[in-house]
């Protein structure tokens, strides 16, 4: 009788440096290939934000248990590097589309560009493109527009943290952008062109930053493959890499084990001074939100629950939980290894 292999569930965050030509998915993909084993089992795994076929650069992926955490970097701040061809726009915004339109270039100066990325910093509304995965009618916007269709689109709220444009040659422009979730560089490309009294199209887009995240620790897809499965294993960032930054209580065995099966604790006694100040911060900031409140609706924002990881007394993470400043804790992600 054949007893089957009992597989160890592969769980973590890897940082890969993705190649041109290749999707997002298609990364996810050669990653739980090489993270397979007859011991190992990597089926679950996701990425943390799409990245377009003709872009590089940083694609965290996500592995069995890591995933219930991957929308933190999905919602993060991502940074980019982009260069801009000025003259030509493209019905993409980018180099894999057709040119439509032919425009001349102004003579650029430092002044003029450090003036335009002005302009673009903080707030502002984004239209997206026709050739993105964005879906009306659950078929995807490109799909549309591969037929020639145009679907109106709201524009989207959207936040530049940081941009520069350095001068490459006299018709092309490097973009460096720190940017919300859900900018679409492409857009940006066009739309600085524009602002510079031309047009454009991207021809490079690499993504150097998600978050915390940064391109300088992740590797390319051969690099990973040259690495043993135990290697490979080695290189895996934790469970909890995408929401490290969020504070920690350390709680003891008994409570764990009421918090794995769904049960809400009062655990004031565990709050040291750390988790209690951030707490207090996050009650403050909500506050500042609104500035007229009665004393009722300040009371109920003291009393809002918030992310926490959980430690068990070993000192690993077993899940994320939300905790309100009087101690109560409530479980929201449980982690099985």
């Amino acid at each position: 009788m054949n007893v089957p292999i009992q597989k160890h569930r592969v769980c973590g965050v890897i940082l890969i440096d993705k190649p041109q030509g290749m999707t997002s998915q298609q990364v996810v993909s050669k990653v739980k290939y090489l993270f397979k084993s007859p011991q190992h089992d990597s089926k679950k795994a996701g990425h943390t934000g799409t990245l377009d076929p003709m872009a590089t650069g940083l694609l965290p992926i996500c592995l069995g248990e890591a995933t219930k955490f991957s929308h933190y970097q999905l919602d993060a701040n991502k940074s980019y590097e982009a260069i801009l061809q000025l003259g030509q726009q493209t019905d993409t915004g980018d180099a894999e589309g057709q040119v439509i339109y032919h425009c001349a270039v102004p003579v650029l100066t430092s002044e003029a560009l450090q003036q335009v990325a002005q302009q673009f910093l903080g707030a502002s509304e984004q239209v997206p493109p026709m050739y993105s995965a964005l879906k009306k009618d659950g078929k995807k916007l490109y799909e549309y527009a591969r037929e020639g269709i145009e679907i109106e689109r709201p524009s989207r709220a959207i936040f530049l943290h940081q941009l520069a444009l350095t001068q490459l040659s006299p018709d092309s422009i490097k973009i460096t952008v720190t940017c919300s979730k859900g900018t679409y560089v492409r857009v940006l490309g066009e739309d600085i062109a524009k602002a510079l009294g031309s047009v454009g199209h991207l021809i490079g887009l690499r993504r150097i930053a998600v978050g915390d995240f940064d391109i300088a620790n992740a590797m390319t897809l051969t690099e990973l493959e040259e690495l043993s499965l135990t290697q490979r294993l080695t290189s895996l960032l934790p469970v909890d890499a995408c929401i490290e930054n969020v504070p920690s209580i350390t709680l003891p065995t008994e409570a764990c084990e009421r918090l794995y099966l769904g049960q809400r604790l009062n655990v004031l006694e565990h709050m040291d001074e750390e988790v209690k100040s951030y707490l207090m911060q996050k009650a403050s900031q909500s506050t500042q939100h609104i500035s007229q409140q009665t004393e009722q609706q300040k009371q109920k924002i003291h009393s809002d629950a918030y992310d926490i990881r959980i430690l068990n007394h070993k000192g690993i993470f077993v899940g994320l939980g939300a905790l309100s400043s009087n101690g109560r804790l409530q479980p929201k992600k449980m982690v099985q290894y």
